[in-house]
């Protein structure tokens, strides 16, 4: 992750909104964040917290909210531009915002947050939390990547089991945790094994033997089954021929039944022929002329009420023409007048016009009138402002010039010749103090060494000569142990008798045991005096180097100071000598000078203040002048245009004799004089319209009436002539076809028979009839029909169904025992493949119940931490051996516990906890870069980024410069390293830092080194 932008408002002293831009500080490789304490400096790292993760190190997201607020802040805003991902190749913004309730200002609303990924230019929102895209905890963000104030050691003070974790968690170890995939392939396998071992129980009762009995009989059955089906066969032809005679005897009886049916129908058919007969001839000849006959009586009557009609209205229409007529000439007459009246109405609205003239001229006169006087003013307060410009301009060029460059260089050797002293009276304290602990450090020196014993030149030489004594008792304390272990085989010695040990027969000084014991017990002692003056000795020569240690670096301390303390005279002799030609002998004669060019600078700017405003006015009034010039112009040009606009319209009156009378009277009463004379003009109009219009169309009417009387007069004699004729022919046909009754013809005219229908039924009739008398003689002369008994044939068919029961039965019997061997062979083939994946999965159970008891309990995966761990201690032995100048590293056991190595006391092993405060910062710096390397390759990232909040101040002058060294170094390795503190000397050392300082009135304020 590499921050890119943080913006901050409302977040604990940031009340105005800051911006923190890191592109320039991440580009330097080292970079601070300085401020007094309480500036709000580790505020910032609080921010980057509560953007990615959403709560801060002091105060958590819920119910302490209100305190993270700024308290004369009612909203809380924060924007955090970064690079994360692979190679940090994905730019995302976090953004986390909050605000207070207007109504409760303890309450603060629930926070929105929310973040973006920039694609092509635009920030398009995401899902993911902080956690996702960073990768990693907030807990182990902060042991990694920004380790907040007082928190610096917290990875070495983690007990074994969160440390393991952590990397765990850190590294993806997880993925080394098989004890779960073990143990749930062994269950699957357990589980498979069970499954199998049933299976194969329930087929245990099948053998090879079954199977070849079944096969033996499926042989005898289908033998058995060919006999049957050939006797089947025969008895189904002769079935067959039996079925189809029984067939034909039944055609038989139905078409006689059938033929007697139709016989007895016969009588009522031949009636239903003849009146179909007769239908049909009337409907063909007689009906048509009947129909015109009845059609052309009606037209006839029709025309005859028309022709009346007419006559009727032909009478009507000529009284409404000639009515119509008289009043069309009355209304032309009236409208001949139009055109004098339109020309009075024309001059009545010129002499509106004319009156809106006068009035706008008599405006356009009181506006010029109004309007010279205050041109006038306006140029009078012109030029006494130009006067005053003109007296303000030579007070300003009357004053002396003040030089900038020179009230800077001023200021900036105040700002020196202050700091260069603070720092000397520092330094001078710091020597006064290093040489207080030199002395005293020289005085432990020679106590311990007058505790060195008379006739020893050092500490070293004492201890040798010890460690040759103490090896001398040692032997002889060995030799009296073989000793004592042969006087415990004394009394197995007898005069005459061999020894037991060496066969010797002669014994003349047999051992002592008890002298033996006694001599034992005094060189035990004394080995054991020994031991605690060689120990005694190793402490002080152990404390020796250690003061010896100690006492070189003060003095190497003291003769840096001193170097410093010089540099620093230097710098201000020179400074004083460079003051001299301006007459400034003391800090204060400086600080007086920089405040006499201050008040001249600040008077100068004042007066450039006073002509600006005073320009501006006249440049305003100026305008105004310019404005009113124009407007008066514009008056003018329209006053004439006005006189002369009321003369062209008087001229364009024509009858002016008749207009003088209304030149006194108002324009609303000329105006309903014009509309009460345009309304009566157009209702002439449109009065003279509608008349004509009315006329027009009654004339159309009366034509109209006297053309359809010509043609009904004209159809109703033909009608007439058209009826005569058709009644002879009438009287002809009926004499023709027979039909002497009219009254039984007009019955036939009226019938609702359905002659398509009594046809069809004849026909259907007569067709039955013929085929029921030609089957019935074909069926009576064909063989073995007339003669079929049903009895014979009902045995025949049972013989039949008894050989067809037998022949299922023997097929089944055949098909059942086929499909039991089929499925016999099958299981049998099932078996065997059990019995061999059995085989198999018993191999595989006992490998998976090994690997099982190998993962158990997390073990494998807490040894990859530990080979971690181990690396991740060896890479931070590469600083930390440096730190301590090769006296100190790092270890880590078995069990995850760090250990440190002193070189200086044999290279044996303490605790990490017995570490000094400045020990224990470097430890803890070490690997935390150690931790962020790892997580950067992890990571894959070009370039790392470690931000560090305070922890220099345990540090002494030396130990910090080696620090500083060490982190300047990191930026070969492409590693960005941000640090926050208000040690002074850090900030003198850094080139490139923000500084964060705390405005009473604004809150924390951010400003650069650059």
């Amino acid at each position: 992750m590499i921050p890119v932008r943080l913006d901050i408002q409302g977040l604990y002293s940031y009340r105005e909104k800051q911006t923190i831009d890191f592109t320039q500080l991440t580009g330097a490789g080292l970079f601070g964040i300085f401020g007094a304490v309480g500036s709000g400096k580790s505020s910032i790292l609080e921010a980057v917290l509560l953007a990615l993760y959403g709560s801060t190190e002091r105060l958590s997201d819920r119910g302490e909210k209100n305190s993270m607020l700024n308290l004369q802040s009612d909203h809380l805003l924060l924007n955090f531009e970064f690079n994360a991902g692979q190679n940090n190749a994905k730019t995302y913004l976090a953004r986390y915002s909050a605000k207070r309730n207007p109504k409760n200002f303890e309450e603060v609303k629930p926070a929105e947050h929310v973040f973006y990924e920039k694609i092509d230019g635009d920030w398009v929102p995401v899902t993911a939390s902080g956690e996702h895209l960073v990768g990693m905890k907030k807990e182990h963000f902060k042991q990694t990547v920004i380790i907040p104030q007082g928190k610096f050691r917290e990875f070495i003070d983690l007990t074994p089991g969160p440390r393991a974790e952590m990397m765990k968690e850190l590294f993806g170890l997880e993925r080394f945790d098989l004890s779960r995939k073990t143990g749930s392939l062994l269950k699957v396998v357990r589980e498979e094994k069970i499954r199998l071992d049933t299976q194969i129980s329930a087929l245990e009762h099948l053998t090879q033997e079954i199977l070849s009995e079944r096969e033996m009989r499926l042989t005898e059955l289908q033998k058995q089954s060919v006999e049957v089906s050939q006797k089947l066969q025969v008895a189904e032809l002769e079935l067959r021929r039996k079925e189809a005679q029984q067939a034909k005897y039944r055609q038989l009886l139905k078409f006689r039944e059938e033929k007697t049916e139709l016989l007895a129908l016969k009588p009522e058919i031949e009636t239903r022929r003849q009146l179909h007969s007769e239908f049909i001839t009337a409907k063909t000849h007689l009906r048509p002329v009947w129909d015109q006959l009845s059609e052309t009586k009606a037209d006839l009557e029709k025309y005859t009420v028309s022709v009346t009609d007419c006559e009727r209205f032909k009478i009507e229409f000529a009284r409404e023409v000639a009515l119509l007529e008289k009043e069309e000439i009355e209304l032309k007459q009236k409208n001949q007048e139009r055109s004098a009246r339109e020309s009075k109405i024309r001059d009545l609205k010129k002499v509106i016009e004319i009156q809106l003239l006068n009035q706008n001229l008599a405006q356009a006169t009181a506006a010029l009138e109004t309007l010279r006087p205050e041109i006038d003013t306006r140029k009078h307060a012109l030029n006494s402002l130009e006067t005053t410009i003109n007296e303000v301009e030579k007070r300003a060029d009357g004053m002396d010039a003040t030089d900038s460059s020179q009230l800077a260089q001023w200021m900036s050797d105040a700002k020196d010749w202050a700091n260069w002293l603070e720092q000397l009276a520092k330094l001078e304290q710091e020597i006064a103090q290093t040489w207080t602990e030199t002395s005293q450090i020289s005085n432990a020196l020679s106590e311990i060494d007058a505790q060195v014993p008379a006739g020893e030149k050092t500490l070293e030489s004492w201890i040798t000569n010890q460690k040759h004594r103490l090896h001398k008792l040692e032997t002889e304390r060995d030799s009296l142990i073989r000793k004592q272990g042969l006087a415990a085989h004394v009394h197995l010695l007898h005069a005459g008798e061999s020894c037991p040990l060496c066969g010797a027969v002669d014994h003349p000084n047999p051992l002592e045991a008890e002298a033996e014991a006694l001599q034992l017990q005094e060189k035990t002692a004394q080995i054991r005096a020994a031991k605690e003056q060689i120990d005694q000795g190793a402490e002080l020569l152990q404390k020796h180097a250690e003061l010896s240690f100690h006492q070189a670096s003060f003095k190497k301390s003291i003769a840096v100071q001193e170097t410093e303390k010089a540099e620093l005279s230097t710098k201000l002799t020179d400074l004083k000598q460079a003051l001299e030609d301006a007459q400034i002998k003391s800090l204060d004669d400086l600080t007086q000078k920089i405040q006499i060019m201050q008040r001249n600078s600040q008077q100068k700017v004042s007066l450039a203040l006073e002509v600006k405003k005073l320009r501006q006015q006249w440049q305003s009034e100026r305008i105004l002048l310019e404005k009113s010039e124009k407007d008066y112009q514009n008056l003018q040009l329209k006053h004439q245009s006005l006189l002369s606009n009321s003369s062209s319209k008087k001229e364009e009156i024509k009858d002016m004799a008749f207009c003088r009378q209304f030149f006194d009277k108002d324009s609303d009463s000329i105006r309903a004089t014009i509309a009460k004379v345009e309304k009566n003009i157009e209702e002439a109009i449109q009065l003279l319209e509608g008349k004509q219009k009315h006329l027009r169309e009654k004339r159309g009417e009366q034509v109209k009436n006297l053309a359809d009387l010509e043609i009904f007069e004209k159809l109703k004699a033909q009608n007439a002539s058209k009826l005569e004729k058709l009644n002879a022919d009438f009287e002809s046909l009926k004499s023709h076809h027979g039909f002497l009754d009219e009254a039984r013809l007009i019955r036939l005219f009226q019938h609702s028979l359905d002659a398509e229908k009594v046809l069809r039924e004849i026909t259907d009739f007569d067709q039955k009839l013929a085929i029921a008398e030609n089957r019935t003689a074909e069926l009576e002369n064909e063989e073995g029909i007339s003669d079929f008994r049903e009895e014979l044939f009902q045995e025949l068919f049972a013989q039949f169904q008894a050989l067809k029961s037998a022949m299922e039965s023997s097929q089944n019997e055949v098909l059942l025992l086929d499909r039991e061997i089929q499925e016999l062979k099958k299981k049998l083939l099932e078996k065997t493949s059990l019995q061999t994946s059995l085989a198999k999965l018993d191999t595989r159970l006992s490998y998976l119940a090994e690997l099982e008891r190998l993962f158990k309990g997390s073990g494998f995966v807490k040894y990859v931490s530990s080979i971690y761990l181990k690396e991740l201690c060896n890479t931070a032995n590469l600083r930390f051996m440096t730190l301590t100048k090769n006296s100190l590293s790092l270890e880590i056991d078995d069990n995850n516990t760090f250990w440190v190595i002193d070189y200086l006391n044999g290279a044996k092993r303490r605790l990490l906890k017995t570490l000094s405060g400045g020990q224990t910062f470097q430890a803890s710096l070490c690997l935390a870069l150690a931790l962020a390397e790892k997580v950067k390759s992890l990571n894959q990232a070009d370039q790392s980024f470690f931000f560090l909040d305070e922890g220099f101040g345990a540090l002494d002058r030396n130990a910090l410069r080696v620090v500083f060294e060490t982190l300047k170094s990191l930026r070969h390795e492409n590693r960005i390293v941000g640090i926050i503190s208000h040690v002074e000397e850090l900030q003198q050392e850094v080139g490139v830092f923000a500084q964060v300082e705390l405005d009473p009135e604004k809150g924390s304020k951010v400003s650069y080194s650059y």
